[in-house]
């Protein structure tokens, strides 16, 4: 699972449930059949961390002090910014909250009890909730574990000083032109291929980068510059895939695996991405009214031996063991061979025997026969 983690450097939080939460998934699409508590035992232990990069992440502990460097690069993110208002405008507070942690110890949300909530921001949580996030955005806390995934937070000295390799906060003096290079060649390598405009969304790196900045990437020998079939633009190569790359040339480089994706999985979470490299086109429509929605509130992309070819919305109702498939979408041309019926039917019910709703019941397709199709083949299973 660490491994896991390090190859994607980023693994991002969401609190979304109605299939598992998305790092658990992400993982599981990598893993298949693995415990969700490794997760929350690497955060306890401090392999693994939790801080703002792409978005809210889990990332190795090993390169926090890249991302501790980083932080104040970062001010324009949204999360720093709304955490800095927060704190001009509740120092009292916010600051009477720090002292009480430093002196008591670790906390949660739900220790605080509090009859104002707030209005508008972030999700209109309670104060104390919104007071312990900007904390976190600013640094001066960390999370130390979670209990039923809701956060405990702790000073980043105390947390820091638990990763593994442990991290003195004191003693991090990195260049931060040598950090945004090391984010590059870590997105590059993450991302498998990539023009350079993809790049810096990755760690949402301010400025965007330019195929001139990486050509001293390339000059050092860290990156090669190859050309995509029906692409405008060069793309890069991580050296430390040249052995993939060359078998992908020599046409020998095949897709193996089906699974369901997160909707916040880096194969997908830049849209503009998967569009080109997958002729893809999603959106993530839980935050969009229903009557726009397309396909569904929870859309998991279903990738298939290298290829995206549909996706479903889907429901785990735990209680009744059930993993509900409320639509089943094919891509356009996609043709639904029973060698791919087949591999996605395992796919899905490997998925909801993970979640542990083992009976899949799907409600409607297109193309519709595709239903009946899947149907039967877990019937046969």
């Amino acid at each position: 699972m660490i491994e896991a983690i390090t190859r994607m450097r980023l693994l991002q939080i969401d609190s979304i449930h109605v299939v598992a939460r998305s790092p658990y998934l992400v993982l599981h699409s990598r893993l298949g059949d693995y415990e969700q508590a490794w997760l929350d035992d690497a955060l306890e232990s401090g392999l693994v961390a939790e801080c703002w990069a792409h978005e809210a992440c889990f990332v190795p502990s090993a390169d926090m002090p890249l991302h501790h460097a980083w932080r104040m690069q970062r001010s324009m993110h949204w999360a720093y910014k709304h955490a800095a208002r927060m704190h001009r405008e509740h120092r009292p507070g916010m600051d009477g909250m720090l002292a009480r942690i430093r002196e008591t110890g670790a906390v949660r949300a739900s220790d605080f009890e509090s009859e104002q909530r707030g209005a508008g921001g972030w999700w209109s949580w309670k104060p104390e909730k919104r007071w312990l996030e900007a904390w976190f955005a600013l640094g001066e806390l960390m999370v130390t574990r979670r209990e039923r995934f809701q956060r405990v937070y702790d000073l980043a000295e105390r947390v820091t000083a638990k990763l593994d390799p442990p991290m003195d906060t004191t003693q991090v003096s990195l260049d931060p032109e040598a950090v945004r290079q090391r984010f590059i060649l870590d997105s590059v390598r993450a991302l498998g291929i990539t023009q350079a405009r993809w790049i810096a969304d990755y760690y949402r790196l301010k400025p965007a980068v330019t195929d001139a900045e990486l050509a001293a990437l390339m000059a050092s020998g860290c990156l090669r510059q190859v050309t995509v079939a029906d692409w405008t633009s060069p793309a890069y190569v991580h050296v430390d895939h040249a052995a993939l790359l060359e078998q992908a040339v020599a046409g020998k480089l095949r897709g193996t695996h089906t699974t369901l994706l997160s909707p916040f999985d880096p194969v997908v979470w830049d849209r503009a991405r998967a569009q080109a490299l997958f002729g893809f086109e999603y959106a993530i429509e839980c935050y969009v009214p229903a009557p726009r929605r397309r396909y569904g509130y929870y859309v998991l992309p279903i990738l298939h031996r290298g290829r995206l070819i549909g996706r479903l919305d889907a429901k785990a109702h735990r209680s009744d063991d059930v993993f509900e498939i409320k639509a089943f979408f094919l891509e356009a041309g996609v043709e639904p061979t029973p060698g791919l019926l087949k591999d996605v039917a395992e796919a899905i019910q490997a998925t909801a025997r993970w979640h542990g709703t083992p009976q899949v019941r799907l409600a409607k397709s297109r193309p519709a026969g595709v239903t009946s199709a899947l149907r039967a083949l877990w019937r046969s299973a």
